[in-house]
């Protein structure tokens, strides 16, 4: 990630500090660093921190034997190394009385609490908080190269899912055997995997957050497929609802409710508009037809460097719509012991509306 991008977003951190009132900003091994300083640590019993002050340049304090890691960040921050004998708080702890007095601290979500422990020890006078709130400001509304990515991610993942319709036969397969055959698409289509995604199959698509597990695929089925991937480290998140063999009246009005529901989702995006108004937009859709007790969680989430991250599109968050926020549009419908739908893709807020991310087939599709 280039250097001024960096900087840019370390400045910004800097201004929200100073608006309230934060002396330093403690970012730990999480998708915050990968934003704030391009680097992709991962998260272990050696302390790796990101400092940034208020003012001033940021330090970066990590273990001799990663120092490497940060190669070509110089320009940005200056690089606090420590030996694996160490106790890297007290580097911490030095730095933070260099420069203040009682500091008031904000600490990243993913910081592991043995570091924050020591450092309440180290740092008695000190005043820690949560930096959910300056970070989530920071990410929530995307600039021109996140966007950029989140683009090509879900076109990437729109590919394999096109290319799995045509060439996939599921009928006998376990759901795990197809979630692994769409894994190998998504990944010929250029995403980075983690992980094979959900498939879920007959009965247990009308469990969401089904496990992909080992029942057998029978004509009949309703099959729900979430999945997605990574481009330079940033999401695509669909779900498409396929169904083996001609479905049954039923399926078809369900499948219809939803995708009337999605289209009204999207056409509710617009900027100023509170995210709890974008979920009553859907569940309107489903309750008058219905089956709004089957309708069991919030049509969306926020989507970037995280497949879960602010803004939520939910009852109760008044939060108004910005241009650049980017969040899933996924209303389902879920009958316990019988089938699921539930239709996702990405959606961009723009000075004109939403704008959907994908634009792989969302009509009923039918398998074998």
């Amino acid at each position: 990630m280039d250097n001024t991008v960096l900087a840019r977003r370390i400045e910004a951190a800097q201004r929200l500090m100073a608006e309230r009132a934060i002396d330093f900003l403690f970012v730990a091994p999480s998708s915050d660093l990968i934003y704030l300083f391009g680097l992709p640590a991962h998260a272990s019993e050696r302390l790796a921190l990101l400092i940034i002050p208020r003012t001033g340049r940021p330090q970066f304090v990590v273990p001799v034997l990663e120092q490497s890691r940060a190669a070509g960040r110089e320009a940005l921050v200056d690089i606090r190394t420590w030996e694996e004998t160490a106790q890297p708080v007290e580097i911490v702890a030095d730095i933070v009385r260099a420069a203040a007095g009682r500091p008031t601290i904000a600490v990243s979500d993913q910081m592991w609490s043995v570091f924050l422990v020591r450092m309440l020890e180290y740092l008695p006078d000190a005043v820690f908080v949560n930096a959910g709130g300056v970070l989530r400001e920071l990410r929530m509304v995307k600039d021109q190269e996140e966007l950029a990515c989140l683009h090509r991610a879900a076109a990437m993942a729109d590919a394999a899912w096109e290319e799995f319709v045509a060439t996939a036969r599921l009928t006998g397969k376990t759901e795990r055997q197809a979630a692994e055959e769409l894994t190998e698409l998504r990944a010929k289509h250029g995403l980075e995997i983690h992980g094979i995604g959900i498939c879920a199959s007959g009965p247990n698509s009308a469990a969401p957050h089904h496990l992909t597990g080992d029942r057998v695929i029978q004509p009949g089925d309703t099959v729900i497929f979430d999945f997605g991937g990574k481009y330079q480290h940033y999401s695509a998140d669909v779900t498409r609802t396929a169904h083996i063999g001609e479905p049954d009246a039923e399926y078809r009005r369900v499948y219809d409710i939803v995708l009337r529901a999605n289209e009204a989702a999207l056409a509710a995006i617009r900027p100023g508009v509170a995210c709890q108004d974008v979920d009553r937009a859907a569940r309107r859709v489903i309750t008058d037809a219905g089956y709004g007790e089957y309708f069991i969680h919030r049509v969306g989430h926020g989507l970037g460097l995280d497949g879960h991250e602010e803004p939520y599109l939910v009852e109760g968050n008044t939060l108004p719509l910005r241009p650049g926020m980017v969040f899933s549009d996924e209303p389902g419908i879920y009958l316990p012991g019988r089938f699921g739908v539930r239709i996702e893709d990405a959606v961009v807020v723009t000075e004109q509306g939403g704008e959907r991310l994908n634009h792989c087939r969302r009509d009923l599709t039918v398998m074998e």
